[in-house]
């Protein structure tokens, strides 16, 4: 088992640090400009009323791509199976599979030929995937105990891996779509994370390996029950990454789009060579800045730590968020700072906000006092804020508390960001009799 002493996980701050020395070059202007260029095409082509598919279709292309980075990839490895199907000779327009004029036949060449880019896409984004899973879940093992825990817990993911396997094939089987298909990959990746939150609080299926956690480093538990969480160190990187993969997936549907409404209207209106040319730049712009993308963003999360040490954590919070932290309160939970005084007249400041969430923005907060005897004095009554900022100097010595509380809160957890600074007084120096005889 690798050692953890005096690490603790990943914080966004560092991954800041980390990804500064790794920007990625700037995806094309070719992609926007292509995009758009598919779009306006398609919109040529519409004709009311859409069937179904369609327009569903066309309010996704014109929908924002989904925030989390590996619904992006789903939703890229989708979008390339549905092109792909679309351009299998059995599913294009009857008179195109006729060939029956040059233009057929020539329109035919370049569809096959796009295909096969297609098909090679595929490859490099599963292989991505591949590579990433197995990299965190293999960190995860390196920092378990090598015993009977890491066999059970291997045996377990394996396991549960034939059973989502099984229930892919049972789908396919009985005619799921590809749409189909993917909607169950994406619930079954968001069971895979709800897995591995499992294991850092060992609930659910880890529950019976709860009085089987010592030896466990603490640090590996809190780092896999906050790898996913919303405003947790993964939001840095979709803030650095996630702009050109959100514009790659845009690009895709688009494509997608285009051919699904050309083949819709094929007997009215053929593709004109423009069109085609249009459409073989895109696939070609597409594919190569996708491979770019991933081989890129593949290198750089591989080497990227999961651990390090307090130090460097709390030395880059202070740089990174001007001496702000950042934590989530647990539904039910409380979070607290805890301040020993010793001088009356230190000033003790606060500032904090409740990230915004989708539904319950607010969170309660006191400050209490506690002196050497146990008494506790309330200082700032309890109230629920989305922010707050204040002060006071102390007049008595002893244990402040400042607590955050979400104990009222049956299923929403709250992230805040929060500064807390405590001064001891400013004594002025005392004149030297040298000065004083000056």
């Amino acid at each position: 088992m690798a050692s953890t002493n005096g690490l603790v996980p990943i914080t966004r701050a560092f991954l800041s640090s980390y990804y500064d020395k790794y920007p990625f070059p700037p995806i094309s202007s070719d992609v926007s400009r292509l995009t758009d260029d598919l779009y306006n095409m398609s919109k040529h082509l519409l004709q009311s009323p859409l069937p179904e598919g369609e327009r569903l279709l066309l309010q996704e292309a014109e929908s924002e791509a989904p925030h989390k980075m590996d619904e992006n990839m789903w939703k890229n490895r989708e979008q390339i199976e549905e092109i792909m199907l679309l351009l299998e000779s059995s599913h294009w327009p009857k008179t195109l599979q006729r060939q029956s004029t040059p233009e057929d036949v020539e329109l035919a060449r370049v569809l096959g030929q796009l295909r096969d880019k297609f098909e090679c896409a595929l490859k490099v984004v599963e292989s991505f995937q591949s590579k990433n899973s197995n990299n965190i879940f293999n960190t995860v093992m390196t920092y378990m105990p090598q015993d009977f825990r890491g066999t059970l817990i291997r045996q377990q993911r394996e396991r549960s891996e034939r059973n989502k396997q099984a229930e892919v094939d049972a789908l396919v089987n009985l005619g799921g779509t590809i749409r189909d298909r993917y909607a169950l990959l994406w619930k079954q990746q968001m069971e895979r994370r709800r897995t591995l939150s499992q294991l850092g609080s060992a609930t659910g299926v880890y529950k019976t390996l709860v009085k089987y956690l010592v030896g466990v480093p603490q640090v590996l538990l809190d780092f896999i029950r906050q790898i996913n969480d919303d405003h947790g160190p993964m939001e840095e990187q979709r803030q650095r990454y996630g702009p050109p993969l959100y514009a790659l997936t845009k690009m895709v549907l688009n494509i997608r789009l285009f051919l699904s409404f050309s083949w819709w209207r094929f007997e009215d209106i053929k593709m004109q060579k423009n069109q085609i040319s249009i459409l073989e730049e895109a696939v070609q712009v597409y594919v190569s800045e996708l491979e770019r993308f991933l081989n890129f963003i593949g290198e750089v999360f591989a080497n990227s730590p999961f651990f390090v040490t307090a130090e460097e954590a709390g030395a880059l919070e202070g740089i990174k968020n001007g001496g702000y932290s950042e934590t989530t309160v647990a539904a039910g939970k409380t979070h607290e700072v805890s301040l020993t005084v010793e001088t009356v007249n230190s000033y003790i400041a606060w500032d904090f906000s409740v990230l915004q969430g989708k539904i319950s923005t607010d969170i309660g907060f006191c400050v209490e006092h506690t002196d050497s005897s146990g008494h506790k004095t309330l200082i700032l009554p309890y109230r629920r804020y989305e922010s707050d900022q204040g002060n006071f100097f102390t007049v008595m010595a002893g244990n402040y508390r400042l607590l955050w509380d979400n104990s009222y809160s049956t299923f929403f957890k709250k992230a805040i960001r929060y500064k807390v600074d405590c001064i001891p007084p400013v004594v002025e120096p005392v004149p030297s009799t040298a000065g004083e005889a000056k």
